[in-house]
């Protein structure tokens, strides 16, 4: 384990040696890519033994109101092109129509099937929560979002993208040096193996009875809307 170095003697000292081992940081494991499934299906979820952590646990901070009716977990690669299609078509409806309107709040999950810069992404949100801008760093990392393994999601872009967002990026840089959050994204890709998910992204609307609805693939805005209104008239 990496440690940075301490603050105490000066940020300015303090920020280029962390930076410059982050730029070495070694990843997580992770698994081997498995096929996007792109075609949008519909099917209840999860067997017996799976509870309510499951989806819930190991996450993100919640977005949107907590005491929303229903509830939308998404598994997802920040690498992943169908995840990406995702927030760029149909996120912004689901936050305006349903979140904003206190009706629906929003987990996200990791669910890092694409490669090691996956994971380095997913350490850069859960830091940034730190600071209390998860899904403000989630926003950038979509925003940016240039393929698969290339090299967009480098360890020196995450960099630049939380400079971006006026994160300090001392305390950001040493939070990514020591692996701080390693425990909760290998839970949340334990999570999303319990729960039979083969690709990204892959949701979960549970309702305000507890039943939950899985949805695989990059779903129009109205598939979303269809069953959000079911729910909601429970």
């Amino acid at each position: 384990m990496l440690h940075g170095p301490s603050l105490g003697i000066g940020a300015a000292i303090a920020s280029i040696m962390i930076i410059g081992v982050f730029f070495g940081f070694n990843e997580i494991s992770n698994e081997p890519e498995l096929i996007v499934e792109p075609t949008p299906t519909i099917e209840q979820a999860g067997p017996p033994k799976i509870t309510m952590d499951t989806f819930l646990e190991n996450g993100s901070p919640i977005l949107g109101d907590i005491n929303a009716k229903v509830t939308l977990v998404e598994f997802g690669d920040y690498q992943c092109h169908f995840c990406n299609v995702y927030f760029h078509s149909t996120e912004h409806k689901i936050l305006q129509q349903y979140v904003e309107t206190g009706k629906v709040k929003i987990v996200f999950k990791d669910y890092n099937i694409m490669g090691p810069d996956s994971v380095t992404a997913s350490h850069g949100t859960h830091c940034a929560n730190e600071q209390g801008l998860f899904w403000e760093y989630h926003d950038i990392l979509f925003s940016n979002w240039a393929g698969e393994n290339n090299g967009w999601a480098s360890s020196e872009n995450l960099l630049k993208f939380a400079e971006e967002i006026d994160l300090d990026l001392v305390q950001w840089s040493e939070c990514m040096v020591e692996s701080s959050h390693s425990k909760t994204i290998i839970a949340s890709n334990d999570d999303a193996r319990s729960l039979g998910i083969t690709g990204t992204p892959a949701f979960f609307v549970i309702g305000p009875d507890g039943k939950v609805t899985k949805l695989v693939g990059a779903q129009p805005y109205e598939t979303f809307e269809r069953i959000f209104e079911e729910e909601l008239k429970k």
